[in-house]
């Protein structure tokens, strides 16, 4: 199976990393960049490795299999729709599409040409993450309450999406991966410093039937940065934060129970503080799990995780939430 990356800018050179180094029937066969510079570098780090400047090289290519885009999102949506079209398999850098219609009309073309279309949420394949999962559906931290995230950073303002579409995806694709459930109800405010007019701080609030509630903070225009997210349950509530280079996960056995409420005024409340765990964590990069995932769908017709269904789901919160912005 032979891959070809289109874009060699930020994102790309993980990409063709990693899917040089696996060894799962597949091999890089093709860089492509609209920047000379750019491919320069790719042929000093993969001198057998062919590039191009022009994308339709690999998409009108019989040689190649599937398609990895890691290009800005404008472009997410014709360059995979040109690609499945001619029976590609599409792997798309987070997210999917500018729209839920773009979205729906690529998953109805994979289908239509039995290909695999999957996206790179490359967040659900941390160990942090697949270890959250994991104790969520053992049940030891009780029922899910509450999902605070804070995901901000002196970051690179794009010209085609705002902050949600670029930093809150990450914390969109985590929700529906670990609550399994889509909110019913966004509020978001949200505000740009720049003439462009593209939101560079937004607050996000998303409301669940189930009496969920999550709130994320995301911001191109912060001195620090911060990836931090705590989950509230009933039994236990964990802490994760990623920039923490050994102990990202933090259980805390910590909880309360509502003893009586006497009337509207008076609520008596018991308090648990016990022990602190720090679960180990899997250190297999992300990446590399998240390339294997989408090999292995190819090859055995396999659902991955970040399958276009979550990537659809993102899709629709994301758009939900950038229409109910309110700007100040």
């Amino acid at each position: 199976m032979n891959i070809a990356i289109l874009g060699y800018g930020y994102w790309g050179p993980n990409l063709a990393r990693n899917f040089f180094n696996l060894n799962n029937n597949c091999k890089l066969k093709l860089i492509v960049d609209h920047n000379p510079q750019r491919l320069e570098l790719a042929r000093k780090q993969y001198p057998n490795i062919a590039v191009a400047l022009n994308i339709d090289d690999a998409i009108n290519s019989t040689d190649i299999d599937c398609i990895v885009i890691a290009l800005p999102i404008s472009l997410h949506y014709p360059i995979a729709k040109e690609a499945l079209l001619k029976g590609k398999n599409v792997l798309v850098e987070k997210p999917m599409t500018q729209s839920v219609e773009q979205a729906e009309e690529l998953i109805e073309l994979a289908i239509k040409k039995n290909t695999v279309l999957m996206v790179d949420h490359t967040f659900l394949y941390t160990g942090s993450i697949r270890k959250i999962k994991e104790l969520i559906d053992s049940d030891e931290l009780g029922e899910i309450q509450y999902f605070d995230s804070v995901r901000i950073n002196l970051g690179i303002f794009q010209y085609d999406s705002n902050v949600i579409w670029d930093l809150a995806s990450h914390d969109i694709s985590i929700l529906e991966y670990l609550f399994n459930e889509s909110p019913e109800k966004i509020q978001t405010i949200a505000i740009s410093h720049t003439k462009n007019k593209i939101e560079n701080m937004a607050y996000l609030s998303l409301f669940y039937k189930t009496n969920k509630f999550a709130h994320i903070n995301v911001s191109w225009s912060s001195p620090v940065k911060v990836r931090r997210i705590i989950i509230g349950c009933s039994k236990k509530m964990i802490l994760f934060d990623d920039i923490e280079p050994t102990e990202k996960i933090k259980v805390y056995d910590t909880g309360y129970s509502i003893k009586s409420i006497d009337d509207k005024s008076k609520v008596l409340i018991d308090y648990r503080t016990s022990d602190i765990f720090i679960p180990k964590i899997d250190n297999t990069e992300a990446l590399k799990l998240m390339c294997e995932d989408f090999i292995n769908a190819v090859n055995n017709n396999k659902k991955p995780i970040s399958d276009y269904s979550l990537g659809l789901k993102v899709i629709k919160t994301l758009e939900s939430a950038e229409k109910s912005i309110v700007k100040y």
